[in-house]
């Protein structure tokens, strides 16, 4: 496994798609008109179709298993996000990672990686961010306990 270090960056360009968008989110169940009615998104302040929150954020934290899943078995831990700006359905947007702080875990036998991550949009704005947690092993198998001793 390759120890991973703090200060690390990784990151990808996403080109997205009204259709796209649409079908993402009603696979998910999200049925606000503003994902799936362009004329209704056009009425509004947004002026246009928006891709949904579970839509972004899903590439977002698919990027970090995508990226330390090259290393070993990986697994999320913990995610959070904030919604700061609306991504439209039809921009390229970023997806961002830094590695905040990595620390061993022996017990897990691997290393659990904090992560400061961000969605910008074509202007460069930051729409969403984020906070990470994740796990890096060599194997997701269980983890053998000692055994415990009876006592008589």
């Amino acid at each position: 496994m390759i120890r991973t270090q703090p200060h690390e960056r990784f990151s990808t360009q996403l080109s997205l798609e009204p259709d796209a968008a649409r079908a993402f989110a009603g696979a998910v169940g999200d049925t606000n008109p503003l994902h799936h009615d362009a004329e209704f998104a056009a009425a509004t302040r947004f002026g246009r179709l928006l891709a949904s929150g579970p839509q972004t954020t899903a590439h977002l934290l698919a990027l970090t298993a995508s990226h330390f899943s090259q290393r070993g078995a990986v697994l999320g831990l913990e995610f959070w996000v904030r919604f700061r700006r609306p991504i439209y359905a039809d921009e390229t947007i970023t997806l961002e990672w830094l590695v905040v702080s990595v620390k061993d875990s022996p017990r897990l036998d691997g290393e659990i990686i904090d992560l400061r991550g961000r969605i910008r949009k074509e202007n460069g704005e930051t729409a969403v961010g984020a906070k990470g947690r994740v796990l890096v092993t060599r194997s997701l198998a269980p983890v053998e306990k000692p055994p415990v001793e009876k006592g008589h």
